[in-house]
This record gives C-alpha cells, sequence and structure tokens, in this order.
C-alpha cells in the first residue's frame, strides 16, 4: 500500500508516492518541467491561475501511476503541502473568481498596515502573533476595496493548498496553521480571529470548514478522480503551508529545533513552545503543524531574500560557466574572511529581517592588487552565511534556545565551507538530509492516519547525508563574522 504527496509551488507541483510500511520512497514527479509562469500585469504583483496547479497536478499523478507497477487502488490517501500565503477565492459553484494572489505579491501590504492600525497594534501581536501584514486576510480587504464586483460574488476564500483539496473533494475546508499563517488565527482565544475579520468588514462564513492538520479533511470525489486519476473515496489526512511541511519532512517538530532551506531566498524556521513574540517586525510566528492549545508548537520563520540568489547571479554572470561545485572548491582555497574582502548579500528586495530596508547588496574592501575570483566566490559565501547567523541570533531574542539545524541536500547548504561557517558560529552542528516537501507530506498523511506512531518513525528511512561540526579553532570565523556585522549596521543606519 502507498500513500501520496503533494508539493504545490510557484513554479512546479512535485508529487511523491511512498511506502505505507517504512515510509520509503517510491518514486517522484514534477510538472510542469519548465517552471509554471507568473503573472505581473503592475509592478510589485504576482499572480497565477489555480486551475494551472490543478492540470499538472493530475498530470505528475498520472505520470507516477502509470511510471509504477502498482494499482491506484493500493494508494491509501494524500498529504498536501502548498506555497504559504496566497488567497483563492470562489463562487458558489466553486469555480476560481479571479487568478490567486500569490505569495510574492506585494500590493496589500499597505491595507495590512491599515489594518493593523485600525486593530490595534498590542492586540495583534498578543493574539495573532503578527501583524496582518501582506498576508492573505490583507491581500482579500484589497480585493474587497478595489474588485468589489468580485468580493460580492464570493462564496469562500482560501489558501492554495485548500484550493487543491476543494478540486479532490468537492469540500471548502481550512486548517488552524493555514488560517495563522494568513493571519487569522487568535492564538489566545484558540479559534478564528473574528475580531479582525470584523475590523477589516469581511464576512466570516466566508471562511472553510475549520479541520486539524492531521486529520480527514475530505474524500476524493468522482470527479476529483477522473480527472487526477486516483481512485475514488480516499481521504485527504494532512494539509500544511511549504515551511512548516519542510520542517516536518526533517523530523523537525520540537521547541529549538531549526529546519533550514537556501535556495533562491533562504528561511530560518525555528519551532518554539512559547506562543509570544518580541520580534514580530523582524520575523513571522505561525502554528506549527502540529501546535495545539494545550501544547503550543510555534514556527517562527525568518527569511532571508539575498541569498543563493546572490551566489547564482556570480556563476551566471562572471564565471563563463563555472560550476558550483568548482566555485566552492576555490572558495575553499582562500583563507576565513576572505582577505578583508565582504559582501552583504541584500539585493533581492525589502529584507524584512533588516526592518525592511533595501539598499541593495554591496561589496566592501575590493583590492585588485590581493582580491581574485576565488576571494569573491568565498565571500559570497561567508556574506550569505553571515546572514543566516544575524537571524539566527534575531530568533534567540525572540525566545528560541538552538538545540539542533537540519537541512535538505538541494540548495546551498551543500556547499561545505557555507555549512561549516554557519555550524561554527551558532556551535550547533549541522545534519544534510535527503528530502522534499512532497515526500514530507505524503509521510504526514501516513501519520495522521495511525501508519506511523510518531513523524520521526515516518521518517526514519531517511539517511542523513552528511553532518558539519562547528570548527574547534574558531578564533577567524568570529573575527570575519563581528567586521561583518559593523558594516551590516552602518548598511542599516545610513
Amino acid at each position: 500500500m502507498y500513500w501520496i504527496g503533494f508539493d504545490i509551488g510557484s513554479s512546479s507541483i512535485k508529487a511523491a508516492l511512498i511506502n505505507a510500511e517504512d515510509g520509503s520512497v517510491v518514486d517522484m514527479a514534477q510538472q510542469p518541467k519548465k517552471e509554471m509562469p507568473i503573472v505581473s500585469i503592475n509592478l510589485g504583483w504576482g499572480e497565477q491561475d489555480p486551475e494551472l496547479w490543478w492540470k499538472h497536478l493530475c498530470t505528475a499523478t498520472q505520470e507516477l501511476i502509470s511510471n509504477n507497477p502498482i494499482s491506484k487502488k493500493e494508494i491509501k490517501g494524500i498529504g498536501i503541502s502548498y506555497q504559504m500565503h496566497g488567497l483563492v477565492t470562489v463562487g458558489k459553484d466553486l469555480k476560481p473568481l479571479r487568478p490567486s494572489i500569490i505569495w510574492c505579491d506585494s500590493r496589500a501590504v499597505e491595507t495590512g498596515e491599515q489594518l493593523f492600525q485600525k486593530a490595534g497594534k498590542a492586540k495583534c501581536v498578543e493574539h495573532l502573533l503578527n501583524a496582518p501584514g501582506n498576508f492573505t486576510l490583507s491581500k482579500l480587504k484589497w480585493v474587497k476595496d478595489n474588485e468589489p464586483e468580485v468580493y460580492g460574488k464570493i462564496h469562500k476564500f482560501m489558501l492554495p493548498g485548500d484550493y487543491i483539496a476543494l478540486k479532490l473533494s468537492g469540500e471548502c475546508v481550512t486548517t488552524p496553521s493555514g488560517l495563522s499563517e494568513g493571519i487569522m488565527w487568535d492564538f489566545k482565544k484558540n479559534q478564528l480571529a473574528e475580531w479582525l475579520l470584523e475590523d477589516a468588514d469581511i464576512d466570516p462564513r466566508m471562511v472553510s470548514e475549520i479541520r486539524p492538520s492531521f486529520s480527514e479533511q475530505g474524500f476524493v470525489n468522482k470527479e476529483g478522480a477522473e480527472e487526477s486519476g486516483l481512485p475514488e473515496g480516499i481521504p485527504i489526512m494532512y494539509r500544511a503551508g511549504d515551511q512548516p511541511n519542510n520542517a516536518l519532512s526533517l523530523n523537525v517538530m520540537e521547541p529549538g529545533q531549526i529546519a533550514a532551506t537556501g535556495g533562491t531566498s533562504g528561511v530560518v524556521y525555528a519551532i518554539s513552545g512559547q506562543e509570544k513574540t518580541r520580534e514580530h517586525t523582524r520575523i513571522n510566528s505561525f502554528a506549527h503543524t502540529n501546535h495545539t492549545a494545550k501544547n503550543p508548537s510555534i514556527g517562527k520563520l525568518l527569511c532571508i531574500n539575498g541569498t543563493g540568489i546572490q551566489y547564482s547571479w556570480i556563476k551566471n554572470e562572471l564565471t563563463h560557466g563555472l560550476s558550483y561545485d568548482h566555485m566552492n572548491q576555490l572558495a575553499e582555497s582562500i583563507p576565513v574572511g576572505s582577505e578583508g574582502l565582504q559582501i552583504l548579500p541584500f539585493g533581492n528586495g525589502a529584507e524584512r529581517m533588516l526592518e525592511n530596508c533595501n539598499k541593495g547588496s554591496r561589496m566592501l574592501n575590493l583590492n585588485f592588487n590581493v582580491h581574485k575570483a576565488p576571494h569573491l566566490f568565498r565571500a559570497v559565501l561567508e556574506g550569505i552565511a553571515f546572514s543566516f547567523v544575524y537571524g539566527m541570533e534575531i530568533l534567540k531574542i525572540d525566545g528560541v534556545d538552538i538545540t539542533s539545524i537540519k537541512a535538505g541536500n538541494d540548495n546551498l547548504f551543500r556547499a561545505g565551507l557555507f555549512s561549516q561557517t554557519i555550524a561554527t558560529l551558532t556551535n550547533s552542528k549541522i545534519d544534510i538530509v535527503q528530502t522534499t516537501g512532497a515526500v514530507g507530506a505524503a509521510r504526514a498523511a501516513a501519520f495522521a492516519h495511525g501508519d506511523f506512531k510518531s513523524i520521526g518513525e515516518a521518517t526514519a528511512s531517511d539517511a542523513i547525508q552528511m553532518t558539519h561540526e562547528p570548527v574547534t579553532a574558531s578564533d577567524a570565523y568570529h573575527e570575519a563574522y563581528q567586521k561583518w556585522k559593523k558594516e551590516l549596521k552602518k548598511y542599516i543606519d545610513n
């Protein structure tokens, strides 16, 4: 028997088939083979057609089933991971009324700030652990204010993963974790923040039925089965946003544990057992997948925009075809601190952790008689690593006591120099694990069904591919970091 997991990204849809007996990966598929388009009709906007996600999910599912010697009747159920913070609106016919306003769309920034002021800063921070910000509720408020003809037709609004579950089952269902990422969950009252919807003049009846992240959230109906190729009647047992799900995929479920990613942007996602925050302007706090009122589990998310995109820019624009592995080898030939060359890797939009500073990337202390290409490669990796460490210091201020760090084996953390720098400065080993969000979603569904006693048991077949330990002789690392941090302060203050 098998479980299937879906990861609904903005670039592609990934599907994974896992063995129900031991959680091992049977096969994976990805559609489309090229990135899905993001439509931006105005500066700072980002939209996608939800039907495009569904189309590619169906194709990926059929590919998985046809490429493996299994009967679709052997698939027990479904788990869903999805791009966070998006808005999908449907009418009474349960069809989208407009394209989804997705995570990278910034049109609702001002709307969110106005709602923050109206609802009261202290109340928002105490009850929501966040400002309304540019998240799902603020995007819906923007639709109400700017597209009243659309708003008047809305039956339900939902997150991207909720929409996929709707297409599979015909039911409108959401989760506390999802509502918290949309900034609509009252942690003090452990319920929908109806007072905030009232302040936004949003009808709470538009919110879907709320069910736990690990629970039956609908069953594949006839139409969903015919279009997807899945068997009719199997349950949807789990859903979560991509960052909480990435943490789950790495078995990051307890306070002090951190899941980190270093793709185009970087994310540090830390688990805390405290329903409070002091850093709501620099990080976001969401209900983790295993959060309950009796046993709080808060995912504190810190995003760094200028990470992998900086290293890829150097590769694509300046290296004339060098591979990342070759760049990493050259960087390792240079001493810690890059002989004074420093890079502030913040050239990919406003950085929330720097109080929305947006002054571009900076290269400092370049000496034409000393510095060569390998110095540049090391300085970039060090600058990105330093930004991760700086972010983790913010998390510590917010009450996170770091006990372990895990990362997937598909991003910057594969670079030994990069991971070793973070491990040394945080005095924490970093375990690199081969897994994906779609695999994690499938295993979470199996856990919710009772096939596994814990997420740890469900992920037991994932071997730790490598571990990066702190360097004992760490003085040079700390000296280089302090010099970098001194320049960062000037960058923020000027």
